[in-house]
């Protein structure tokens, strides 16, 4: 166990103006912010802010920088979206005003991050450079510089995969290295790390079970899942699924499936496979596949409706203009939708009774009833990407 102390200096932040293009009664006015949510503009780096009881657009916030693979957490009271995008930008926003709080520059180029269980400390995965970074939550102080060094020569990783885990830990991949590292922020001025190496060959994203005991780390260089269980983290990491991944036949992979859209059952894990036109169904008792269900194209996004009866697959390119229905029960596809062109993202309502679908090239946000399966409503939207409600907020690892 290695332990990492000193408190960084604060970093310079840039403010910037927010703007509500939309009507921002629903802004300003008190209210709520349970039925709320986010979602990625990617191409003019801003977001829409949406409430679902009558599924509208509030506001729309500018000024975000490069959102071409942006991701979104919650303060703990879901009054406040930390946005990360790809320039390094970390930006706080209110979405009750519909403005940015603050903004700062953390790297070069970053990949998403977590929040901490008591909501204080806002983390930061990083491409270029290497590490993660830690932050108040109010203030976007830097608090502390974990650089993903590795080796003999004191090379610096990707990171990857950051989630938050009970216990006020975040874990990480590091894909350059191999290896995983958990760290624990319990003691904010001198956080522990402990590093676990050898977990398999460029471990490209992770995952943490909803009930925050497992975290797997996909494998993009061999294949195999990398397990560490957070119950018991004395006793490393594990290979689980030792068959998953591209096999001995090299397919041509459009998009690597994204691990965070695991869907998880009481028994069952659901999970894109890497390739093949295949939703793989896994027992989560002793992670040995169970079957294999035939879907439309290559799976990216396998999640699970609240309260797990049915699985929404989206797909990759060039065949990712529908999303398809798996009910968990009879293990096969009830429904085909055609939400639009190149669907990247889904989000369901807190209770489930709807999912949002987000289609880039159509510019469309469509709302789906998920019982009947009728598309609700079309709300326009600059090529989104990325939905993230605020139920997220009160949910491990999102």
């Amino acid at each position: 166990m290695i332990a990492l102390a000193g408190v960084m200096p604060r970093m310079r932040a840039v403010l910037l103006p927010g703007i509500c293009l939309l009507a921002v009664s629903a802004c300003t006015t008190p209210r709520g912010t349970g039925d709320m949510g986010v979602v990625i503009e990617r191409a003019s780096g801003s977001i829409q802010v949406v409430e679902t009881t009558h599924r509208s657009a509030l506001a729309r916030v500018e000024g975000l920088g490069d959102l071409s693979h942006a991701s979104v957490v919650y303060s703990r009271d879901a009054r406040y979206a930390y946005i990360f995008g790809r320039d390094g930008g970390l930006t706080k926003v209110d979405i009750l005003s519909g403005k940015i709080v603050k903004r700062v520059i953390q790297s070069g180029n970053s990949i998403g991050g977590a929040v901490s269980q008591d909501g204080k400390l806002i983390a930061v995965s990083n491409y270029k450079p290497g590490g993660v970074k830690v932050f108040d939550a109010v203030t976007l102080e830097l608090l502390a510089d974990i650089p993903a060094v590795y080796g003999d020569a004191n090379l610096q990783s990707k990171t990857v995969g950051l989630v938050d885990a009970p216990g006020q830990r975040f874990v990480f991949s590091l894909y350059d290295a191999g290896e995983i590292w958990l760290a624990d922020f319990s003691q904010v001025d001198s956080p522990r790390i402990t590093r676990y190496k050898n977990i398999g060959k460029q471990p490209y994203d992770g995952l943490i079970t909803p009930d925050g005991r497992y975290y797997i780390a996909g494998l993009f260089g061999e294949d195999g899942l990398a397990l560490l269980d957070l119950w018991h983290p004395e006793k490393g990491v594990t290979r689980i699924l030792n068959d998953y991944g591209r096999g001995k036949q090299k397919l041509p992979v459009y998009k690597m499936p994204h691990l965070e859209g695991w869907a998880m059952t009481e028994d069952y894990a659901f999970l894109p496979a890497v390739g093949r036109y295949e939703v793989l169904v896994a027992n989560r008792r002793d992670w040995q596949l169970k079957k294999s269900i035939a879907v439309h194209g290559q799976p990216v996004f396998v999640m699970a409706q609240p309260g797990g009866r049915q699985i929404w697959v989206s797909f990759a390119h060039p065949r990712n203009d529908v999303v398809q229905v798996i009910d968990t029960e009879k293990m096969q596809v009830i429904k085909t939708l055609t939400p639009g062109k190149a669907v990247l993202h889904m989000e369901f309502t807190p209770r489930g009774e709807q999912v949002w679908i987000s289609a880039r090239d159509s510019n469309t946000l469509s709302v789906y009833d998920t019982g009947s399966f009728e598309r609700l409503t079309t709300l326009a939207a600059d090529k989104p990407s990325g939905i993230f409600f605020t139920e997220r907020a009160h949910r491990i690892g999102l």
